[in-house]
Order: structure tokens, then sequence, then C-alpha cells
């Protein structure tokens, strides 16, 4: 009885699953951003509001779900 062990994946589709998690880990930092709550009594429309939080951001982690769906159906 052969008792080979294949892995589910191969190492360029585990390259490609780490590229996209990088890829939604930066879209989450770069959401969460900063300096929007130094002082909770003030709204800073423009720090929360900002191009890089409601458009960089989500963009980046479709992408990184793009290649994590890509890294699972390649063969």
């Amino acid at each position: 009885m052969s008792t080979e062990s294949r892995s589910l994946f191969g190492k360029k589709n585990y390259g490609w699953m780490l590229g996209g998690l990088a890829l939604i880990a930066l879209g989450m930092f770069l959401m969460a951003g900063g300096q929007s709550n130094t002082d909770p009594t003030v709204f800073n429309k423009a720090a929360v509001y900002s191009p890089i939080r409601i458009t960089v951001a989500p963009l980046l982690i479709i992408a990184g779900l793009v290649i994590e769906i890509v890294a699972i159906f390649k063969k």
C-alpha cells in the first residue's frame, strides 16, 4: 500500500496566496489609517474621508481577494 502524500497546492500557489494575503493586510492597514482619532471630541472629516481610506484601501483588498481566488484555481 502506497501512502504518498501530495500537497493540495503547489509552491507557486502558496506564493500567490501569500501575496494576496499581504495585499489584504496592507489594505486593512491603510483603511485603519491614523491621526483621525487623536482627539475624540473633534471629527476630522479630511482624515476620515481621505482618498486613501475610501478608494485605495478597498481596491487593494479586492485585488488581494482576486489574487486569492486565482491562486486557488491555478494549476
